[in-house]
């Protein structure tokens, strides 16, 4: 592993942060406050291929690297989570399932529009009573003719207010089995595709969240995703990658707020001096850095075996706990050094505070992210 970044690296990090510093750290606090996606921001995105970061040269994507992209979400989340969620939701569970599991026809018809960005994806698992649980999933997909009729009830989908293509996760039937769930490319043009009110969120509310209802959606039988039975095959191996998004999202938030604790502390007199003089406040932040850096060393191992062919999932599920801990943990320290001024809204930490939290949560929970870790390692041969 290379701990020095490469000039590419450097490169798209530096792009990345000019852009986010410059369009959307100006934005950041209306959008989180008043629930606006910000549209204007998003064209300007499209423009910088951030919508197609790992797609193909031939369907119009950038083509990067997992560390690359992982930088590009990092940067943006940075100074604006909610539009990282945007992001790294579309690219790492909308357009890798799509390039892992899709048929040529699929891959031509649709990952053009989506590495452009003209066309926002997004992942629908997550029902009522089908969380953490993915194997409840009761939304179910009845093949008439050449189509299949979907009916039920997606909740708490991230894009779910602008999404043009949702990958739907629905029970079919096979003649030698029971029900198996299987992944439908769902268009939200179509009729029977609802949308709901967007959620009022604690965090992350410039973000589109909403439910999405199909109401005997039918759906072309050439827009099942792999084969009819694949949905939980589809769902882990897309949740692998997603975690590895989010980690890298939790990163962002993480770094942005060590870095506002900083300049707060260098400017914040009290008694007659910076508190960063304070040998408390030195300690918070040397504990903020630390485990900043090692939650960075940890998400680009995740993204170098991914790159590689190896397996990858136990290394995805450490980095997204890691990091989500650490963005929770650095950001609570940062509203600690800012102390009353943190808890308003007036400060940009306050914001970092309530965008942590849910990355705790999203792409399996903590505790299922100990799950998956204990289960990879456990089923080690004893050495």
């Amino acid at each position: 592993m290379q701990f020095n970044p490469c000039l590419k690296h450097k490169l798209i990090r530096a792009t990345t942060r000019n852009f986010a510093e410059t369009q959307l750290a100006p934005i950041a606090a209306e959008i989180d406050q008043n629930r606006i996606f910000p549209h204007d921001a998003i064209n300007k995105m499209k423009e910088l291929n951030y919508f197609g970061l790992q797609a193909p040269k031939q369907y119009g994507g950038a083509a990067l690297d997992s560390i690359s992209a992982a930088i590009v979400v990092e940067e943006i989340s940075r100074v604006c989570a909610a539009v990282g969620l945007c992001v790294t939701v579309h690219n790492g569970v909308a357009v890798y399932p799509l390039l892992q599991f899709a048929s040529e026809a699929q891959k031509e018809k649709y990952l053009p529009k989506l590495a452009s960005g003209s066309v926002i994806g997004a992942f629908s698992l997550t029902e009522a009573n089908a969380g953490s649980d993915a194997g409840s999933v009761e939304m179910t997909a009845v093949k008439n003719g050449k189509d299949f009729v979907l009916n039920g009830t997606k909740i708490f989908v991230t894009n779910g207010g602008v999404c043009d293509v949702a990958l739907i996760f629905a029970l079919t039937s096979l003649p030698e089995k029971n029900l198996q769930s299987s992944v439908f490319i769902v268009e939200s043009q179509l009729p029977g595709f609802l949308r709901g009110e967007l959620e009022d969120l604690c965090g992350m509310r410039a973000n589109p969240v909403s439910s999405l209802f199909l109401e005997d959606c039918r759906v072309p039988e050439d827009n099942l995703l792999g084969r009819l039975g694949d949905g939980m095959k589809i769902g882990l191996a897309t949740l692998d990658n997603g975690r590895i998004g989010v980690a890298a999202q939790a990163l962002g938030i993480a770094q942005g707020a060590m870095e506002a604790a900083v300049k707060y502390a260098k400017e914040r007199q009290q008694f007659k001096k910076p508190i960063a003089s304070q040998q408390t406040i030195q300690n918070y932040i040397a504990d903020m850095a630390t485990e900043i850096m090692a939650a960075r060393l940890l998400l680009y191992r995740a993204c170098e075996l991914k790159d590689s062919g190896a397996a990858f999932g136990c290394e995805a599920s450490m980095s997204k706990l890691y990091c989500s801990s650490v963005a929770s943990r650095v950001t609570g320290l940062a509203v600690q050094i800012h102390g009353g001024y943190g808890y308003s809204k007036e400060y940009d930490v306050e914001r970092y505070f309530r965008d942590a939290k849910v990355t705790e949560i999203y792409e399996g929970t903590s505790e299922i992210q100990r799950m998956v870790i204990a289960r990879a390692i456990l089923s080690q041969p004893i050495m």
